[in-house]
């Protein structure tokens, strides 16, 4: 019997769709198909979550013992924590991951973010050898996005897409919940004043045009659909499922956080 998104969130708990069944897992390493892969390069894309999704995964990795290096390829906030670094040198960065366990890095930019690093640096951490996290778009926040021509910032190197959706945009405007609202009307034929469905997170995420967009045809592409927060929205995001894996789509989470 599926739990409630609420003790799924309390326990951390995750739900992987395949054959479609929903399985649970404790670990989001583990239900995003990272677990046995040595050294992932994890592009998160789409709505608002990438960060906490990017979170949750480096806690994960700190937790095995395995080190991580979280970075952007557009702007993060900046946390203040202490392995947070903005002013990165390889040094740095190897006294931090032997301190914490984990880095978060980047350049420090007007708008209070962080933002890309050097082209230098980020072939300095490729040589490292570890799993690197990378959010490599933006959505201010809200729970629907569709990218502009320019995005997302997704590098050759990625191994595996994380494309991030809220469930808690349905039943909303379109103009209220979503990143690019007058686009994405275009795409789903819609209003901007129209509310969201289900089907319209599918097909955003089933689509070159919306969350595969800049996905490398090597990568593994997973969507997430986070904020299951009561029964209506596991249900749908259920459905969201169903539609997905009959385009092809294999790997989708969902998560209550």
């Amino acid at each position: 019997m599926l739990r409630t998104a609420q003790d799924s969130a309390a326990g951390k708990m995750f739900y992987c769709y395949r054959d479609n069944n929903l399985y649970e897992s404790k670990l989001l390493t583990e239900a995003a198909g990272l677990t046995g892969v040595k050294y992932p390069v994890v592009s998160a894309v789409g709505a608002g979550g990438k960060t906490t999704t990017l979170r949750r995964l480096a806690d994960e990795y700190v937790q095995s013992g395995i080190p991580v290096i979280v970075t952007t390829t557009t702007h993060m906030a900046a946390g203040d924590k202490p392995w947070f670094l903005t002013e990165p040198s390889v040094e740095k960065i190897e006294d931090m991951l032997e301190r914490y366990g984990q880095v978060w890095a980047g350049l420090p930019s007007s708008s209070g973010k962080i933002k890309s690093l050097s082209a230098e640096m980020m072939k300095e951490i490729w040589n490292m050898a570890l799993p690197i996290l990378i959010e490599a778009d933006g959505s201010r926040q809200l729970p629907l996005k569709i990218p502009a021509d320019h995005e997302p910032v997704i590098l050759p190197e990625t191994t595996h897409v994380l494309s991030v959706y809220g469930l808690d945009s349905i039943g909303q405007k379109l103009s209220e919940v979503c990143f690019r609202p007058e686009r994405a009307a275009v795409f789903l034929k819609k209003n901007i004043s129209d509310r969201v469905t289900a089907e319209d997170i599918a097909l955003l995420a089933a689509s070159y045009r919306g969350g595969r967009k800049g996905c490398p045809d090597s990568a593994v592409y997973t969507v997430v659909l986070n904020k299951a927060d009561d029964e209506m929205l596991v249900k749908e995001a259920v459905g969201i499922c169903r539609t997905l894996s009959d385009t092809g789509i294999q790997r989708i989470i969902i998560s209550g956080c």
